[in-house]
């Protein structure tokens, strides 16, 4: 038998940074571009979480069996959620089904190009506010500074679409919600520090609570007519990219690859790696999608930036801060 290859730390945690910006990166082009085709918002979240439950709910009842051999009160949710019960839905709240939901529904009203300032912009923001309040984190002036920064960059993109708003636009209502779902990700990241969970679990956590709260509740009311659905009428081709994609890529995938980033680099280095995805997302969508690149979009998107980088950097002298960076 041929001998496995082993790689070195640094070869891994360079290629997890690499798939995981990716990754990002590629959740907000196509996540835009399967706004123009055949499934709502609310279908899409639907395959997102049943492809990530086919890979996580398994995993989810591994780890809890394989702890209850030592303490059978481990785990909760029928055995499949290695989280306590109340962290797992407050979680599953936020991170699981309104973050999801938030974001695709964002995507059938503005571009990419929105979404690249407003969600990695508005995320480390809430986070630093929501930390501020609930954990009692100290806003030192650097932070500030670069939170500010990230503000100025939101309202040049965000305010400009509401300005826009009388004349009968939909921008607004995209970035309204782009910015909701930040919103809803920080709430989460704050919770997955105020009960100290560790990354994959808290991610097994979300995705099973979303998979028995969601999944039948929106196949039942699809199928008595509640709601809109065009699960049956789509073709199997795109459902399962869908299900690929959104499910196993973005939450599988670069859940691991980001906790394996964040173990090489560091939660500061990490951050500053993870800053590219806003700009790397702009130029995807103007390439592939053929968005135009108005100037205030340009220029929030290097406040937005200036604003992350410059805010890690002020916290390298004072402790490790939360990573709080757009999520896919």
């Amino acid at each position: 038998m041929p001998a496995v290859p082993r790689f070195s730390s640094r070869t891994l945690g360079i290629g997890a940074a690499i798939v995981t910006v990716l990754v990002w990166t590629a959740f907000i082009v196509i996540a835009r571009a399967s706004a123009g085709r055949s499934l709502t918002p609310f279908d899409i979240a639907f395959a997102r979480i049943c492809g990530a439950s086919l890979v996580l709910v398994p995993w989810g009842a591994w780890l809890v069996a394989r702890a209850r051999r030592s303490d059978p009160a481990q785990g909760s949710l029928f055995g499949l959620s290695p989280v306590p019960l109340r962290a797992t839905v407050v979680a599953g709240v936020f991170g699981g089904l309104c973050y999801a939901l938030l974001a695709y529904s964002g995507f059938f009203y503005a571009p990419a190009t929105h979404a690249s300032v407003l969600m990695p912009g508005s995320l480390p923001l809430w986070t630093a506010v929501l930390a501020a309040l609930v954990l009692r984190d100290r806003l030192t002036p650097g932070r500030i500074f670069g939170l500010a920064l990230i503000v100025l960059g939101d309202l040049l993109v965000g305010g400009a679409s509401l300005l826009h708003a009388f004349e009968g636009g939909q921008i607004w209502k995209g970035d309204l919600l782009f910015m909701s779902a930040a919103f809803c990700w920080a709430c989460y990241s704050v919770t997955v520090r105020c009960h100290g969970l560790e990354a994959v679990r808290a991610t097994i956590a979300i995705t099973v609570f979303a998979f028995l709260a969601y999944v039948p509740a929106y196949a039942l009311l699809a199928g008595l007519g509640a709601v809109t659905s065009r699960l049956a009428s789509a073709p199997l081709g795109e459902i399962g990219f869908q299900m690929l994609f959104q499910g196993i890529g973005s939450v599988v995938i670069s859940g691991i690859t980001f906790t394996r980033m964040i173990q090489y680099f560091g939660p500061v280095r990490s951050t500053m790696i993870t800053a590219l995805v806003p700009g790397l997302s702009a130029l995807g969508a103007v390439f592939f999608l053929g968005e135009p690149l108005h100037w205030n979009l340009i220029a929030g998107l290097l406040f937005v930036t200036a604003g992350i980088l410059f805010g890690v950097q002020r916290m390298r002298t004072g402790g490790v801060a939360p990573v709080a960076v757009a999520r896919g």
